[in-house]
């Protein structure tokens, strides 16, 4: 059996390792750092500028204290080696001086240390915010179009890159400072050892590049490897009962040895040059400062062979052989941050590609230009509670009255009664191209023509993929259509706000999902107001009081993993409770009682067929004993509606849903 053939898409692991040389900026890597450092400034614009016054402060106080070894040597311990009685009052005031400096860059450091924490933390915080709230704005096909575990990745590798990156730009600023100060004192105490110094750094960055350009492509093999492993095991835990049935134990295990055979080679080629970097580093520091000690020495013993400027003293020396460690750690750290930071380049560009989805609006601009016809008046309607007058016309009101009326400015009100009507409608769902590019795929609807009356239950029927659910969607606007009209009470609904379009709705699927909450909670999600007789009494209509009542808490029990601790039946009625707690003036269930023994979906279908009196309701349903009652039957196949009628109209003519009810293939 071949093993590891799972369609897996690479996950997004660590961000490689340290010290893995200098990496290439990605395209519009500039652009997404200049970015993200508007969006941490918007909120702490006065945190940043004060923790770099410290990173500044706290350069300047090392240097002073690096520099002060030659004022401390030469000024008051040589002389007070040669003095006959040492006095040494001045050099105690020197240190003591010293110690306050030092204390005084300790208390920057600790400043800037906990104001970055506050900034990159309160950042992500809100960054995590600001992606909740906009992926809850997005439309379906965002979704459909791409992978739940891509988009939970930047939720946590591709945001936790960006961390990475806002702790890496205060020490960047810091080494660039270090380096900056560091270099000037060395011209100024000496040229000849600032040369040799200059020379031996630029060998450090030539060989750490070197040896980065071959480690980078194995972490970026690496990366790849731990997201197939990591996208392995969760849909191993995900499909534990398939694997288990079908007893392919072996088969699984064998799949993860080989991925995890591939992530160990590719770490430990990546690891094998990676790991050189920072000892190669440390001995060309350390060749560097033998040289300098060796040049810097034969300067100050021969200081007459020497220019006087070239001329050393001792404290001049070793404050230069100080300088340089400060001079090449930095050098050697600016690799890895500058790593740090083009490595986030990818996790903000994901970030930022979330962030900048398209939402979900009603705006007519945002209307398919393939559209036969454009909204009159845009996200103008609105759904309202209304009463009836004594002449019959309708008044707005804001109590719950059972009568439902769409509010347009500048018109009367228009009665909610559910008649949906298509006109020649045609509909292709997006599809993402290899370019990344939104581009319709095939057709999936042709010329849909429906004419549904107020109060009526109107059945889809017909075989997988005929676009039953297809047409559910269109209604609730998850997806717009490229030609045609659908009318809901006469008006187009692309002039409904979405959100009020929906509200007039109650859904049912066929997939149910439960949320992590009590009993009582999932059912109210219907309606957030609601009381929990109103829950109760909406559980009782579709028959789920009783079971409900023998959990281990009753309505309060708490429900885990979308309802794990139930049948599919239970979970369903759960759903379906939910829906009668909303109370909608229409309905659309797909397939709402599938998960249900047949007993206790006669008496669900009693409280299904309360809840549908008065109220247009669209069905789709497997089961075709349960829609024998529709008044309109639509029986579709690849896109359009092949037949329509009643149940005795349809059977009388014995045609495809004859075929369907039956079980008996129609002969020419």
């Amino acid at each position: 059996m071949a093993k590891a053939t799972l369609n897996i898409g690479p996950g997004r692991g660590p961000r490689g390792g340290r010290n893995m040389g200098i990496a290439k900026m990605p395209k519009g890597g500039t652009k997404l750092i200049a970015r993200m450092l508007r969006y941490v400034a918007q909120n702490y614009k006065w945190s940043l500028l004060l923790a770099i016054v410290c990173i500044f402060v706290t350069s300047v106080t090392t240097l002073t204290s690096t520099l002060f070894t030659k004022t401390l040597i030469d000024d008051h311990i040589l002389p007070l080696t040669q003095a006959a009685s040492p006095d040494f009052e001045p050099l105690a005031r020197a240190l003591v001086w010293l110690a306050m400096v030092l204390a005084f860059g300790a208390a920057c450091s600790y400043l800037q240390s906990r104001l970055m924490i506050n900034v990159s933390q309160g950042t992500l915080k809100r960054l995590r915010f600001d992606l909740f709230g906009h992926m809850q704005q997005l439309p379906i096909k965002y979704f459909d179009t791409h992978g739940h575990g891509n988009i939970m990745s930047v939720y946590t590798n591709d945001v936790d890159s960006l961390r990475q990156m806002i702790s890496s730009l205060p020490h960047l600023f810091s080494s660039v400072v270090t380096i900056v100060l560091t270099f000037s004192s060395m011209i100024v105490l000496s040229l000849p050892l600032t040369i040799l110094t200059v020379v031996m750094s630029m060998l450090m960055v030539v060989t750490t590049r070197l040896l980065g350009k071959r480690s980078y492509k194995h972490f970026s093999a690496q990366q790849q490897n731990l997201g197939l492993i990591n996208g392995y095991i969760e849909e191993m835990l995900t499909g534990q009962k398939v694997v288990k049935t079908f007893c392919h134990e072996q088969e699984a295990i064998d799949g993860f040895r080989e991925l995890n055979t591939n992530l160990r080679d590719s770490s430990c080629n990546a690891n094998r040059v990676a790991n050189i970097v920072m000892p190669v580093n440390g001995n060309l520091s350390n060749l560097i400062y033998v040289l300098a000690a060796i040049l810097g020495a034969t300067i100050a013993l021969n200081s007459s062979v020497f220019a006087v400027r070239f001329s050393l003293t001792v404290g001049t020396l070793v404050s230069f052989l100080t300088l340089i460690k400060n001079f090449t750690r930095p050098v050697s750290e600016i690799s890895n941050q500058i790593n740090s930071i083009i490595n986030a380049v990818a996790g903000a560009q994901r970030v930022f590609e979330l962030m900048d989805a398209t939402t979900e609006n009603d705006d007519a601009s945002n209307q398919s230009p393939s559209t036969d016809e454009q909204p009159s008046s845009p996200n103008s309607v609105t759904l309202v509670n209304a009463i009836e007058k004594a002449d019959g016309t309708l008044e707005e009101t804001s109590q719950q009255t059972g009568v439902w009326a769409w509010k347009s400015e500048g018109k009367p009100l228009i009665r909610q009664r559910g008649e949906v009507d298509f006109f020649g409608v045609d509909f292709a769902y997006p599809v993402i191209d290899k370019e990344g590019k939104e581009t319709l795929g095939p057709q999936v609807l042709f010329d849909i023509e429906m004419d549904t009356d107020a109060g009526q239950k109107i059945a889809l029927v017909g075989g997988t993929g005929a676009g039953k659910t297809t047409i559910t969607n269109l209604i609730n606007r998850f997806y717009d259509i490229q030609g045609g009209r659908i009318l809901y009470d006469g008006i187009n609904i692309r002039d409904i706000q979405r959100n009020e379009l929906r509200k007039s709705l109650g859904i049912v699927l066929q997939e149910t999902h439960l949320f992590t909450a009590t009993v009582m909670e999932n059912i109210r999600y219907g309606r957030l107001e609601a009381t929990d007789e109103e829950c109760i009494a909406a559980a009782k209509l579709v028959h789920a009081h009783d079971f409900i009542c023998r959990l281990a808490q009753g309505y309060h029990t708490p429900l885990t993993a979308d309802g794990g601790n139930l049948s599919q039946g239970e979970r369903q009625l759960i759903a379906i409770a939910r829906a009668a707690v909303a109370n909608p003036p229409a309905l659309i269930l797909d397939e709402a009682t599938s998960s249900i023994d047949t007993r206790t979906e006669r008496m669900v279908q009693q409280g299904m067929d309360e809840l549908m009196r008065g109220r247009t309701t669209f069905v789709i349903a497997h089961r075709l004993s349960t829609i024998r009652n529709a008044d309109w039957i639509m029986v579709m196949d690849r896109g359009r509606i092949i037949e329509r009628g009643n149940h005795q109209q349809l059977m009388e003519r014995k045609g495809k849903y004859y075929q369907l009810y039956t079980g008996n293939q129609i002969t020419a």
